[in-house]
């Protein structure tokens, strides 16, 4: 429900958009990397079943073959690096 205010110019009201699911994960994302921890953040964003968000969190899991390595930059501030590992080309006669 927007709030509504009286201004000199006139009545000004505030939008007031909800964050979605997609929003709320990637929240919980860039607080921990534990999938559990992860699951109950984005639920109490949400108001909604923790097995619900888990149900989509582990649909959109990150692939199995990247990790993620955060290291220290030059004036202390953090920089992620992502490593996709990639198999080797085969070649077939």
């Amino acid at each position: 429900m927007p709030e509504v205010w009286n201004t000199k110019y006139g009545p000004r009201r505030v939008r007031f958009d909800p964050p979605t699911l997609n929003e709320a994960i990637a929240a919980a994302r860039g607080l921990t990397d534990e999938l559990q921890l992860q699951a109950e953040i984005a639920a109490s964003l949400m108001d909604l079943p923790v097995e619900a968000v888990r149900a989509e969190l582990l649909k959109t899991a990150p692939p199995r073959g990247s990790a993620q390595i955060v290291t220290n930059g030059r004036e202390g501030t953090g920089r992620t690096v992502i490593v996709v590992r990639k198999r080797s080309r085969v070649q077939r006669p």
